[in-house]
């Protein structure tokens, strides 16, 4: 799949605020005494997925997501799976710790963009 530079800067600008959104949640459990679960790379995906659908839904012509958009990034995402949950474990292990939701969407979002740049070439 190609993206322009464009699209490519709308899904950083996705993936950003999703994983900000995970930090603000996790210092909301952390506030109230919570554990958060444990979140899996393919969680992140369909949370990606989600606001992708709705900010489709909400800004798309206006921002420039193109007809058929949200469909190509399901393909894609599905078709990352593997590459994903390889990197993201690979990634973990490295780190020795307990990934948390914001840095499973981190790892996460960003295999997806390497395999994304990867199938471009």
């Amino acid at each position: 799949m190609r993206l322009t530079g464009h699209l490519v800067g709308l899904l950083k600008a996705y993936m950003v605020d999703l994983v900000e959104q995970a930090r603000q949640e996790a210092q909301a459990h952390e506030s109230f005494g919570f554990t958060q679960a444990p979140y899996r790379p393919d969680q992140a995906l369909s949370d990606l997925l989600a606001i992708l659908d709705d900010r489709i839904e909400s800004e798309g012509i206006q921002v420039g997501l193109p007809e058929g958009f949200l469909h190509q990034m399901w393909t894609v995402c599905n078709e990352a799976q593997t590459h994903i949950r390889e990197q993201v474990w690979l990634e973990s292990g490295i780190a020795q710790d307990a990934a948390s939701k914001a840095r499973t969407r981190e790892m996460t979002y960003r295999a997806l963009l390497n395999y994304i740049e990867n199938q471009a070439d």
